[in-house]
């Protein structure tokens, strides 16, 4: 796998693969997170392309506290294949680099099969509450 930036071209594979994973919920339309992303530190929304096509994302960032990831994605006919650990690998490398000292991620707390993956690369789960609240609905 080819880890690279994200291109506009990629749009569509990209929204196609979050989708095939499962992780699009009504209340947020994809294209606007791209479209957001892209905005903001697009050097750190990667893409993994294998024999030409888009099998795997990863939408980051840094506040100068905290990195985050999200719309992490390995096609499912993929997953377990050690693709998703190559690109938390550069997530972090790149991270790192900007002087980020934690990296905080958000998993639903039902996906099991999600929270093994980061705890397997050495997360842990930290005693905390996720809030969020909607400032501009996307629908």
């Amino acid at each position: 796998m080819y880890v690279r930036e994200f291109a506009e071209r990629d749009r569509d594979a990209v929204i196609a693969l979050w989708e095939a994973c499962q992780l699009t919920r009504p209340w947020n339309d994809p294209d606007k997170d791209i479209t957001r992303k892209l905005a903001v530190q697009p050097e750190l929304f990667l893409v993994g392309e294998l024999d030409g096509g888009i099998i795997a994302s990863a939408m980051a960032g840094y506040d100068g506290h905290r990195g985050s990831v999200f719309y992490l994605a390995v096609a499912p006919w993929l997953q377990k294949a050690g693709y998703g650990r190559v690109l938390m690998k550069e997530v972090e490398e790149r991270l790192t680099a900007m002087g980020c000292p934690k990296l905080n991620i958000v998993v639903r707390s039902s996906n099991q099969d999600v929270l093994d993956f980061y705890h397997n690369l050495g997360y842990t789960t930290d005693d905390v509450v996720s809030l969020g609240r909607r400032l501009i609905p996307d629908s």
